[in-house]
């Protein structure tokens, strides 16, 4: 191993973007260099859009990672902006469908929703920043308690977790009071009715800023420091597959979407982490083909509606002086619509689903003037209930060896559906938010069970476990039957879960990255050895 080794990174969101910054922090003589497909959309690479107060600024950004490629070459593959509720867990602009419907798309009849953000900063850039803590069944079993709080307390750092974001908002804590009459008996101690944690950082006027991969990054972004000089960001570059010493990696063969390039870069290590399927497809288009690849896909389901916060109820609550005090600070920041975030948390067996209640001065969609919850001055809440997906082998991706996709690599079909086991619990969810919204006000929109792949959070399928014939990585994140091949993203995540999964894949990397830095550095592995018959010719 060379004293000074070369770790390449796929993908820069913020699982990449973790990888990155806790090896060159381990590593003081390593250097990362970092492959993204996608341009660069912000001034600060990777940072969120919702940060743009300009709208049109903010609609650039977002058009910009609506496909592979940047300026005069970019590909519109976007999401008519009809299926797009801004906000709220639909497919958010920014991301493009992956079956589109033309020549060169994936073909998921039974997960339309399916869709990717290719941009520096990936999801990061665009996603509503929930990092919700796994508890219960969630959580990973093949973890310690102590190690994985560790892990989940350094990667909320990483994320700068906010517990109290918006807490001093009248209309949210009076939000909090009436679910809590309705639903605080039925919950466990520690899972009430709270705020949200977000990943930002409050800014002196009340509002956010809220934390993409730049966040992460960190100090490997900024000029001047000793982990910026070792790090190398290359946007437009497309990772086109792996080349291999038998188990091991010896380098990338990329592109240059400018140019149209090719060029080998050696390396001493891989971490793949583009996403749930773009990364399983470099993969499979590199030979490398475990049992369990793409297999075991879930997500979490969302029963979605939006409601008009009743007046005599908040008036109970809210004096006329603190709304208006909401309202003024609120018109200070008016880029973002989120005034405060409240859930109820997922817990077992009182609460199996995660409940996210957005308040918002307007409605994520236009309301007819004559229409009586029109123009409500205490506003509205955006609700959605996620239901965990229960993991199966029958659901995943499959890619094809002799179907190329528009961008010329292996084409893939998403294979998914719902069971009467998930059937139940979304009843269950769609009857509870019912609930929630009867307790704050009246429905403006009739609650629905948004389709599948809507999340935008896909797991399962490099899910890591300690069964290389059910899983592709080890407890380490390791590709079974490698030595130097990492991979990350939500699609390592094994369990069943029913909240948006970052915070989980972040502690999750930087385990991996703490055993990788340990194997660079000559300590050996401390986990499973590998398979050699992981590989396929």
């Amino acid at each position: 191993m060379s004293d000074t080794p070369t770790i390449a990174v796929v993908g820069s969101g913020p699982i990449g973007s973790a990888y990155a910054r806790v090896l060159l922090e381990l590593l003081p003589h390593a250097r990362v260099i970092m492959f993204e497909a996608g341009p660069q959309v912000t001034q600060r690479p990777g940072e969120s859009v919702r940060n743009i107060a300009d709208p049109d600024e903010k609609a650039r950004a977002r058009e910009r990672s609506q496909g592979p490629q940047a300026g005069d070459f970019r590909e519109s593959l976007g999401i008519p902006a009809a299926a797009v509720v801004e906000g709220m867990f639909t497919a958010r602009q920014g991301t493009h469908l992956l079956d589109f419907g033309a020549e060169g798309s994936a073909h998921a009849p039974t997960f339309p929703a399916a869709a990717a953000a290719t941009n520096v900063g990936g999801q990061g850039s665009h996603w509503t920043c929930a990092i919700p803590r796994p508890a219960f069944s969630e959580k990973l079993d093949f973890i310690a308690d102590d190690e994985w709080e560790d892990l989940v307390s350094t990667a909320e750092g990483l994320l700068h977790h906010q517990s109290a974001a918006f807490s001093d908002s009248p209309v949210g804590a009076a939000i909090r009071t009436l679910l809590d009459r309705e639903f605080g008996a039925e919950l466990p101690e520690g899972y009430g009715v709270s705020t949200l944690p977000v990943a930002g950082d409050p800014q002196p006027d009340g509002s956010m800023r809220w934390a993409g991969a730049d966040t992460v990054l960190g100090p490997l972004i900024e000029p001047g420091t000793d982990v910026a000089a070792r790090f190398e960001l290359r946007d437009l570059t497309l990772v086109r597959r792996i080349e291999l010493d038998g188990s091991h990696v010896r380098g990338v063969v990329v592109e240059d979407l400018r140019t149209r390039e090719e060029s080998f870069v050696p390396v001493d290590a891989l971490v793949v982490a583009a996403d749930a399927f773009r990364s399983p497809q470099l993969l499979w288009a590199s030979g490398i083909r475990p049992a369990a690849l793409g297999r075991y896909l879930t997500e979490h389901h969302v029963v979605i509606s939006t409601v008009s916060l009743d007046a005599d109820r908040m008036a109970a609550l809210v004096t006329e002086d603190e709304l208006q005090s909401e309202l003024a600070r609120r018109a200070t920041n008016p880029a973002d619509p989120v005034a405060a975030v409240n859930r109820i948390p997922f817990s077992e067996p009182e609460h199996p689903y995660s409940a996210q209640i957005m308040y918002a001065e307007n409605p994520p969609f236009a309301l007819d003037p004559a229409h009586p919850a029109a123009g409500n001055r205490w506003g509205y809440v955006n609700m959605g209930f996620g239901v965990r997906k229960f993991p199966r082998v029958e659901d995943g991706v499959t890619f094809s060896d002799d179907e190329l996709d528009y961008r010329g690599l292996p084409n893939f079909t998403i294979e998914y559906a719902l069971t009467e086991r998930e059937d139940a619990e979304i009843a269950q969810a769609t009857a509870r938010l019912r609930r929630a919204g009867h307790a704050l006000g009246t429905f403006v929109a009739d609650p629905r069970l948004l389709p599948n792949g809507s999340s935008l959070h896909y797991m399962g399928t490099m899910r890591a476990g300690t069964d290389p014939e059910t899983s592709v990585a080890d407890p380490y994140s390791r590709v079974w039957g490698f030595d130097n091949l990492v991979v990350g993203g939500n699609g390592l995540i094994p369990t069943a879960n029913t909240m948006n999964p970052t915070l989980t894949s972040v502690a999750i990397a930087v385990r991996g990255a703490r055993h990788l830095a340990e194997e660079l550095r000559g300590g050996g592995t401390t986990e499973a050895e590998p398979v050699a018959e992981a590989v396929e010719a």
